[in-house]
């Protein structure tokens, strides 16, 4: 159910951010999102027909450009993207990592008329 406070945190950011530049419409809102984040889309773009009903936001397309794990290894200093299935260094194999994206999700940029 977390998505539909994150719903309402994108409709809150990105309304006022709009007509602070004199947009009559949002057609457009760009997320990014983290792999690990534990946002789903899907979710959010259900939300978000129903939460932006009367607003300048009110049908404008959610783009979502996925963020991938990144990690560094404290062991053998390994840099890089790893898959979501396997958190531990790809190089030696150590779970002594640091995450340095991945978890994150925020409103990239608007598309506005």
């Amino acid at each position: 159910m977390h998505e539909l406070a994150i719903t309402e945190g994108i409709i809150e950011a990105a309304v006022p951010e709009a007509e602070r530049f004199g947009a009559k419409k949002i057609l457009e809102i760009r997320l990014k999102i983290g792999e690990m984040s534990g946002v789903l889309p899907e979710c959010i773009q259900e939300y978000f027909n129903i939460a932006s009903r009367g607003t300048i936001a009110e049908g404008a397309r959610l783009s979502v450009e996925k963020i991938p794990i990144t990690i560094k290894c404290d062991s053998c200093g390994y840099n890089g993207e790893i898959p979501k299935r396997k958190i531990r260094c790809p190089e030696c194999d150590s779970a002594e990592i640091k995450l340095m994206s991945g978890r994150e999700y925020y409103v990239d940029s608007l598309e506005v008329e």
